[in-house]
């Protein structure tokens, strides 16, 4: 997707060889425009599947996954960090380390919300060693549910999540993939599909 990845270069700052700041325009302060065209361009790749549900994790999934939802027509689910007062039972849980915070956190989802009937497309803002995509993947699996695919906005695909999810069989869709932040440049991947018009 050119459009993000003209954004990335633009305002996207390389903090080191590993990490990536997008606080512009999706993690901090959020582009809407930018925002709708990722959630059209991921209501594309993911037409061919059957989709009930889209299930991402606060916060920077959210705006992606709602313009997603608005173009598929369907609900969207966040699975929440912190503890809740209205939501204490009925949980499906996972634990999910994130390398950039150099942390832990229990992600909570209720289950009133996904059924074993769902097709739950998975959508996050970076895929890097696919921590908080499993733990996604385990909360779908915990309610019965089927996973249709899963979106992502960056992939920094010098880290092996990517390469793990897709080993395990899921159509994996990432709008921009990254080969490299050496030397606090941004390189990407060019797609096949590029490659070969």
């Amino acid at each position: 997707m050119r459009l993000l990845q003209q954004k990335i270069l633009q305002e996207g700052k390389v903090l080191s060889d590993s990490v990536l700041k997008v606080d512009s325009f999706l993690n901090h302060q959020v582009d809407p425009i930018l925002m709708k065209e990722i959630g059209k361009e991921f209501a594309n790749r993911f037409k061919e599947v059957p989709v009930t549900k889209i299930l991402t994790i606060e916060s920077s999934g959210i705006a992606p996954s709602v313009m997603a939802g608005l173009y598929m027509d369907v609900p969207v689910i966040f699975a929440r960090k912190r503890k809740s007062l209205t939501l204490t039972e009925n949980l499906l849980t996972s634990s999910v380390y994130s390398f950039t915070k150099n942390e832990s956190n229990e992600i909570s989802v209720s289950n009133n919300f996904l059924q074993e009937n769902d097709h739950v497309l998975i959508i996050d803002d970076f895929l890097a060693n696919g921590e908080a995509a499993q733990g996604l993947i385990n909360i779908v699996k915990q309610a019965g549910a089927n996973v249709s695919g899963i979106g992502i906005v960056i992939e920094k695909a010098f880290q092996d999540g990517g390469q793990k999810l897709r080993l395990q069989g899921y159509k994996v869709e990432s709008l921009a993939r990254i080969q490299s932040l050496a030397n606090k440049q941004v390189t990407f991947i060019q797609e096949r599909e590029e490659a070969l018009k």
